[in-house]
C-alpha cells in the first residue's frame, strides 16, 4: 500500500473513531477554488470597483456633449392699499436652455482616454484579486491536507509507542528489560502525544480559515489535480509566457497610457476653449391666466483662451510628466518581480521534485532499518533506545515526504500564478468569470440618460 493510501487509510479510522462523519464524495482542489471564487468578498468588491471606474468613461465624455434643461418659474404677487388688497398677479416664465463645449484643446480626449485605461486598470485589478484569492484557497487546502496527513502519522507514533511501552514492561517483569527502558519509552509516548495535540491544534487553525475562504468545512481532500498541462516546456518559455499576459505586468501598461493621458489633460490647459449656448422662452404677466407677452430666443458663442494662471498650469504639466516616468519605472519593476516569480516558482518546482525522491528513500530506508532494529533488539543486541531512536528517523522522514509532496503542489500553482494563469478562466472552473467589461461597454452610451428622461 502506497504511503499516501495508508495515511489516507489511518485518518479514516481516526475520524471514525472520534465520531465524525465522513462524507461521501471528495472535495477536490477545482472544486473548492471554484466554491472559493463565487465565495470570495474580496472579489465582488473589486467588481464592484470597476464597475463604479466605468462611470468615469461617460462623465468624461459629457464634456463635449450638449446640456439641455428646461425650467418654469413663477411668483404669485398682491399688495397691501388703503386698507384693501390689490388683486395679485401671476407673471410667469418657461425656458429651454442649451449649451455645449465645441472645442477644448483635447482636453475631453483626454479624459476619455484616461478614464477607458482606468476601467482597463479596474479589470485587471480584479484578475489580480482573483489571482490571490484562488492562491490562499491552495495554501489552505494544502494545509488542511497537510495536516490531516501529519494527524494521522501523529496518531500512528501514538499506537506504536504505546507497544514499544507496553513492550519495555513486559520485558522488565520477565526481567529481559530495565527500568531505563520502560523510562525511555514514557518519555517518548509523551513526546508524541504532546505532538498530536500541537497538530490537531494547527490543523483546526487551518480548517477554520479554509471554511473562511470557501465558505464550507473541507471534506475529503485530495491533491490531486489536471493543471499540470497549463505549465510550459520551459523556463524560458515560461518567463517570454508570463511577460505577455501577467496582470501585473499589463496593469503596468494600462497605468502607463493613463498617465500619458494625464500629461495630454495638463498640457491641454494651454489652449484656448470655444462653446456656443442658446435659449428659447416665454412669459406671461397678468392676473392669473393673463396674456402672454411673447416668446424671446437666444444664440451666443464663447472663446476662451489662456494667457496667464500664476504658474498652475505648468505645475500640472511638470506633474503629469513626473507621473509618467514614475508609471514607466514602475513597470520595469513589475517586469522584475514576475520574472523572479517564475524562476523562483519553476525552481521551487524541481525543488520539489528532489525531495520527494529523496523522502521516499528515506522512507523505504528507515522502515527496513527500524524492523532490522526490532529483530536485533527482541535477539538482545539492541536496547530499546535503539527502537525507539529507528521509529524516530523513520517518522522524520515521512514528515519529510508530506511536505516534500505538499510543497510540490504549492510550487505548482505558484508557478500558475506568476504566469498569470491562476484564474477562473484559464483553470476552466464551472463559474461565470466575473468581469466588469460588459457593463463597461453598456454605460458607454451616452444618450442613455436622455433616452430614460424621455420614456
Amino acid at each position: 500500500m502506497k504511503y499516501r493510501e495508508f495515511l489516507g487509510a489511518s485518518l479514516f479510522a481516526l475520524f471514525a473513531a472520534c465520531g465524525a462523519i465522513v462524507p461521501a464524495q471528495a472535495q477536490s482542489i477545482s472544486q473548492a477554488l471554484a466554491a472559493a471564487y463565487d465565495h470570495a468578498p474580496d472579489l465582488q468588491a473589486a467588481l464592484i470597483n470597476a464597475k463604479s471606474s466605468a462611470e468615469k468613461i461617460v462623465q468624461a465624455k459629457s464634456g463635449m456633449m450638449p446640456n439641455i434643461s428646461a425650467s418654469v418659474s413663477g411668483a404669485y404677487r398682491t399688495s397691501l392699499t388703503n386698507g384693501s388688497w390689490t388683486p395679485g398677479a401671476l407673471p410667469l416664465s418657461a425656458s429651454l436652455d442649451y449649451s455645449q463645449n465645441i472645442f477644448d484643446s483635447g482636453a475631453t480626449t483626454a479624459q476619455i482616454e484616461a478614464a477607458r485605461a482606468g476601467v482597463e486598470v479596474a479589470e485587471l485589478q480584479i484578475r489580480t484579486t482573483e489571482q490571490t484569492v484562488l492562491y490562499q484557497v491552495i495554501q489552505a487546502y494544502i494545509n488542511v491536507l497537510g495536516g490531516r496527513e501529519m494527524l494521522a502519522l501523529r496518531e500512528e507514533n501514538i499506537r506504536f509507542f504505546q507497544a514499544q511501552l507496553q513492550s519495555a514492561r513486559d520485558r522488565l517483569e520477565v526481567g529481559e528489560g530495565t527500568r531505563i527502558d520502560v523510562a525511555q519509552a514514557e518519555a517518548r509516548l509523551a513526546q508524541v502525544q504532546a505532538a498530536y495535540q500541537a497538530t490537531l491544534g494547527s490543523l483546526q487553525s487551518a480548517e477554520a480559515t479554509f471554511q473562511r475562504l470557501v465558505g464550507a468545512r473541507p471534506q475529503g481532500l485530495s491533491t490531486g489535480h489536471n493543471y499540470g498541462n497549463l505549465i510550459p516546456r520551459s523556463l524560458d518559455a515560461a518567463i517570454s509566457e508570463a511577460e505577455a499576459g501577467h496582470p501585473g505586468i499589463l496593469l503596468a501598461k494600462a497605468s502607463i497610457r493613463a498617465a500619458q493621458a494625464g500629461v495630454d489633460l495638463a498640457l491641454a490647459g494651454f489652449g484656448p476653449t470655444a462653446g456656443i449656448s442658446g435659449s428659447l422662452g416665454s412669459s406671461w404677466t397678468g392676473p392669473a391666466g393673463g396674456s402672454q407677452d411673447g416668446i424671446s430666443a437666444q444664440v451666443g458663442f464663447r472663446i476662451s483662451v489662456p494667457i496667464y494662471s500664476g504658474g498652475r498650469t505648468g505645475s500640472a504639466v511638470r506633474q503629469a510628466n513626473f507621473g509618467q516616468i514614475k508609471s514607466e519605472v514602475d513597470a520595469m519593476s513589475a517586469y522584475d518581480q514576475v520574472r523572479e516569480a517564475v524562476i523562483a516558482a519553476w525552481a521551487g518546482i524541481q525543488s520539489a521534485d528532489a525531495q520527494i525522491s529523496a523522502a521516499q528513500a528515506g522512507v523505504s530506508s528507515s522502515d527496513t532499518v527500524l524492523a532490522g532494529v526490532i529483530q536485533e533488539r527482541d535477539l538482545g543486541t539492541r536496547t530499546t533506545l535503539d527502537v525507539l531512536n529507528a521509529q524516530a528517523d523513520l517518522t522524520s522522514a515521512k514528515e519529510s515526504l508530506i511536505t516534500a509532496s505538499n510543497n510540490k503542489v504549492l510550487a505548482t500553482f505558484s508557478l500558475l500564478s506568476a504566469l498569470g494563469r491562476l484564474t477562473a478562466a484559464d483553470l476552466g472552473l464551472p463559474v461565470q468569470v466575473k468581469t466588469a467589461l460588459p457593463y463597461s461597454q453598456a454605460v458607454e452610451d451616452v444618450w442613455q440618460e436622455l433616452r430614460t428622461v424621455a420614456e
